[in-house]
């Protein structure tokens, strides 16, 4: 009973503080969408949505000028850029083909590092070739640049047809408000949405661009400390950006949430004592409390103690849905792998902590430190 009612007031005093700030968060106004912006976008095959979700941002963002970069040997890649800029060639995109970095050099921040030569005037947008962005969350990320150096919206991915998919799905829907969001108002956020974020050019010079974070391994994490470092503000926006990765089998599922939880331990590296306790007790603690009483109630049951559990399954729900419709306008949660995705949060920790290789696509890496990586 204890642990279930920790669970409820941590998931609660979440959930509201999520909500009052995107309740006071400021529209963006609609004549921002005409300042000019370039979208960045570090492209590899390898995904068989790679092409729709290109094809996507392209049509719904009419205004604005890509840059997309692939390896000089990805012919898929090749073959799917040539085509939609046949497909649109009133508009501006530009396609750069590169070699392979050196091994330890990050491949997305080589790309984008090369990026910059084509970006002169207006706003440096990176978007991942998996994300999809639509003209509201453009227009939040442009807005919020008038009051900070880096501003980034939130990910929320799309029904999967697929099993593993949908439970990928669940962990970053069911997270994505409740992680980014709770704190906002009253820490400068310790990382970013890497997926999607947007940057001043004049930020991105006076930091030197990616150039001095080419050998790290976590993006994300690295600009955020960049910006930070030299003064910068980070503006976290409730606008969501659109994601979707086909995950098929369990293999890739894993691989998956192995990167994700290997990327989160390399951030907790960086931070202090109270602030690792602070993430421990919002979001690491959570899982285990949940798997406790879940157990408990399996173990030893009681009409008191199946009445609380499913009580507070029912509240978990709620909040749940209630955030998603509020930030991403429906509501994605499927109740069972919804709750299966929060158990096994414990088992992909324990495997990030005890296995340092990871996939990323085609590329596998040995991860030391966020700026110590081989090739394998």
């Amino acid at each position: 009973m204890i642990a279930l009612a920790v669970y409820g007031i941590v998931l609660g005093a979440k959930a509201a503080l999520t909500w009052r700030y995107i309740s006071r968060y400021p529209k963006p106004r609609v004549d921002i969408e005409s300042q000019p912006a370039t979208i960045c976008q570090a492209i590899l095959s390898g995904d068989s949505d790679l092409e729709d979700a290109l094809l996507s941002t392209l049509v719904a963002l009419p205004r604005a000028r890509f840059v997309w970069l692939i390896d000089a040997d990805d012919a898929e890649a090749a073959r799917i850029t040539a085509r939609l800029r046949q497909l649109h060639v009133e508009r501006e995109i530009i396609v750069q083909s590169l070699p392979a970095p050196a091994d330890g050099m990050n491949p997305k921040l080589f790309k984008l590092e090369a990026a910059r030569r084509w970006v002169q005037n207006g706003t440096f947008v990176v978007l991942d070739d998996d994300t999809r962005l639509k003209p509201e969350s453009l227009a939040a990320l442009l807005q919020a640049l008038e009051r900070c150096e880096l501003a980034t919206g939130l990910p929320f991915y799309r029904d999967s047809p697929h099993l593993y998919g949908k439970l990928l799905g669940q962990f970053v829907n069911n997270n994505s408000a409740l992680t980014y969001l709770p704190l906002a108002d009253f820490v400068p956020p310790v990382s970013i949405n890497g997926m999607c974020y947007a940057l001043k050019l004049s930020t991105l010079s006076q930091i030197r661009g990616f150039e001095p974070i080419l050998r790290h391994l976590t993006d994300d994490l690295a600009i955020a400390d960049r910006v930070r470092s030299h003064g910068g503000k980070i503006v976290q926006t409730p606008y969501p950006q659109e994601v979707a990765t086909t995950i098929d089998c369990f293999s890739r599922y894993i691989a998956q949430m192995h990167r994700w939880y290997v990327f989160a331990l390399l951030l907790m590296r960086r931070q202090g004592p109270a602030m690792n306790a602070l993430i421990l007790a919002l979001y690491g603690v959570q899982p285990l409390l949940l798997a406790v009483a879940m157990t408990e109630a399996f173990l030893f049951p009681s009409v008191g103690q199946t009445i609380a559990v499913f009580g507070v399954l029912l509240f978990r729900a709620g909040i749940l849905a209630a955030l998603q419709w509020r930030f991403s306008g429906m509501i994605r949660h499927r109740p069972f792998l919804s709750i299966l995705s929060e158990l096994v949060q414990s088992l992909h920790l324990g495997h990030a902590l005890l296995v340092k290789t990871i996939r990323w696509r085609s590329r596998h890496y040995r991860v030391y430190d966020n700026d110590r990586f081989t090739s394998v």
